[in-house]
């Protein structure tokens, strides 16, 4: 089967023959860095907005940064969405699934302050408690979706953002090049120089190091 290059309305057009008006898309991002927060996004995308998005959002991952900001302009331009994030302190005390539940979970209440969501498509397998309104969980959802590849761009950007800024404070961590991921400068930088107040101590990676 030939890989799709861009994320459809397909599953959404399912759901509003089914019924429903409302489908918003949520993702996340930094689940696996060793340091910063977990952030997901929630997007709908109005009717009148399809046409202008069709055909060039996909997976977050799948885009370089330069077009991932180029579309998050566009996204905020013509959609109702929301991003929320949960810090570190956090995922160290109810780890990094609760965590992640946490965030699409806020984003999604976030987002309904300007929409009455009736479903919510959500990528991968994760299922978000106490909600009012069904789910429905879609494994690689983020390429066969766009409401929710248009969630992990706002995500993956609204993170980026909050990673860069920590270059200011501990430039040695290389955060430009890593957002947090441990990578091998990272691991060297934290066997330096010890953790900071950012990095997540339930990882071993992290919590080995801690003074």
């Amino acid at each position: 089967m030939e890989k799709r290059k861009y994320a459809t309305y397909e599953l959404e057009e399912e759901l509003i023959q089914a019924g429903n008006d409302i489908i918003v898309g949520v993702d996340e991002v930094g689940r696996g860095p060793g340091a910063g927060p977990v952030t997901a996004g929630a997007v709908w995308i109005p009717s009148e907005a399809l046409p202008k998005l069709m055909a060039k959002i996909k997976d977050s991952k799948a885009l370089t940064e330069k077009r991932r900001e180029i579309l998050y302009e566009l996204i905020n331009e013509t959609c109702v969405w929301a991003v929320a994030s949960v810090d570190n302190t956090v995922i160290d005390d109810i780890n990094i699934l609760e965590a992640t539940k946490l965030a699409m979970r806020n984003a999604l209440m976030y987002i309904e302050e300007a929409v009455d969501t009736d479903h919510v498509l959500i990528d991968g397998t994760v299922e978000v408690y106490n909600l009012r309104f069904p789910q429905t969980q879609v494994i690689r959802g983020d390429s066969k979706s766009i409401s929710i590849a248009a969630a992990s761009i706002m995500a993956k950007v609204t993170r980026d953002e909050e990673m860069r800024m920590l270059h200011w404070i501990y430039p040695q961590y290389g955060w430009f090049r890593n957002k947090g991921y441990l990578t091998k400068e990272h691991i060297d930088a934290i066997k330096t120089y010890g953790i900071t107040d950012y990095h997540r101590k339930s990882f071993n990676k992290v919590g080995n190091y801690e003074s």
